[in-house]
């Protein structure tokens, strides 16, 4: 009777384990208390080991987790990292820097950063990358299109909520627009962009991707002095990497394609 009355008891256990955990929100013990407490028996360790264990895997879980949805919100469409870029075919993207920014103190201190160069040469890349850094370091990350942020705008404006997008996107540690200078601004769409930008002016950070050099931005925003102010926002303070000229994946397509040919 004895033994039945120990496997009810580590049963009930379990039971009030599992229940006490939903309540807490502590998934990995649940999990995994039942397999700590089989090592801990076998190594002889105290209730404080024991119990130290279980909360460190908690805690490593729980900071996984909390990285694993920050990158999900920040809306990537697609996986860069920045293990992944090819430095050897991009000889003009300065590793050592890329290394020094994936540490995210410039995000941290508010600075800017400006990917400057030819559609294929790494700066979607580059940008992903360095935004999917700040999110695994904890920061809140935004990833959008400069015409999407333009339309949401937009929208906003009419719906006479722009003042509350504004702020939400003033509010994001890092903002990540990409494909800036691909399309034309008018003189709307560019004081609208000009709002977020001042937003998040010496506050928080924003990086950029764009295919033209500042000088041709003026083609994008017809308003001149609106560039002006534009680029001054994002060049104060700011790092600027030009990617190159070559379009790497064409370089690459081209040979694959003598590869498969040979």
């Amino acid at each position: 009777m004895s033994a039945r009355r120990d496997e009810l008891t580590e049963v009930a256990a379990d039971a009030a384990i599992d229940t006490a955990c939903r309540v807490l929100r502590l998934p990995t013990i649940r999990d995994r208390h039942s397999e700590v407490a089989a090592a801990a028996a076998r190594q002889q360790a105290g209730y404080k080991g024991f119990l130290t264990e279980l909360l460190s895997l908690e805690c490593d879980d729980r900071e996984t987790r909390r990285k694993t949805r920050l990158v999900r919100e920040a809306g990537f469409p697609r996986t860069k990292r920045l293990e992944d870029f090819d430095f050897g075919a991009n000889p003009d993207v300065p590793a050592a820097l890329i290394g020094t920014l994936a540490r995210c103190q410039w995000v941290a201190a508010g600075q800017p950063l400006v990917l400057i160069g030819d559609s294929g040469t790494g700066k979607s890349h580059l940008l992903i990358g360095l935004g999917t850094a700040a999110a695994e370091h904890g920061y809140r990350v935004k990833y959008v299109t400069a015409a999407a942020l333009v339309n949401e705008l937009a929208e906003a404006a009419d719906d006479r909520t722009l003042t509350r997008v504004i702020s939400r996107y003033g509010r994001i540690d890092l903002l990540c627009l990409d494909e800036l200078g691909y399309i034309e601004l008018d003189r709307r769409g560019a004081e609208l962009l000009f709002q977020v930008f001042t937003e998040r002016e010496e506050k928080n950070s924003i990086a950029v991707a764009s295919n033209a050099a500042f000088s041709e931005w003026a083609a994008a925003f017809t308003d001149p002095r609106l560039c002006a102010a534009i680029v001054d926002r994002l060049t104060y303070d700011a790092h600027i990497i030009q990617t190159g000229a070559g379009s790497y994946r064409l370089r690459a397509a081209a040979a694959r394609h003598q590869a498969s040919g040979s």
